[in-house]
């Protein structure tokens, strides 16, 4: 049965609050060769039978419209099994890039609000969610 490897990253243009928070963590800890990290999801998928063109066409679909939230995220690369890899093209109607600068102490605080930097203190969980 082969397995088919999907790599999604959160879009180029926005901020990566996790990869921020393991960067500086890097930083901290002596590891100053490192300076950007971002932190993306990995599905692996098992199918029965061959990965034929239509199976494709099926996973291609499935790692765009599900695996992925297209506002936010990108598929960079399926990974098919046997050693062939391909990266979905960039479709220009689906997204916009917007231009963004922040500055360091706006990159901090987005990085300390982020809901992983909580500690529960303060912070008024959506309806539905407990922390």
């Amino acid at each position: 049965m082969p397995t088919i490897v999907v790599d999604v990253m959160p879009k180029a243009e926005l901020l990566d609050p996790q990869g921020k928070a393991v960067a500086g963590a890097l930083s901290r800890t002596g590891h100053e060769a490192v300076t950007g990290v971002r932190i993306g999801k990995r599905f692996e998928l098992t199918v029965d039978g061959p990965v034929d063109d239509a199976v494709r066409a099926d996973i291609e679909q499935i790692a765009a419209d599900i695996l992925s939230n297209g506002v936010i995220e990108d598929v960079v690369a399926i990974h098919w099994g046997d050693d062939e890899v391909t990266a979905p093209p960039a479709d220009e109607t689906d997204s916009e890039t917007v231009d963004v600068s922040l500055t360091d102490a706006e990159i901090a605080e987005a990085a300390a609000t982020a809901p992983e930097a909580h500690d529960g203190v303060g912070y008024d969980a959506p309806a539905g969610e407990t922390h």
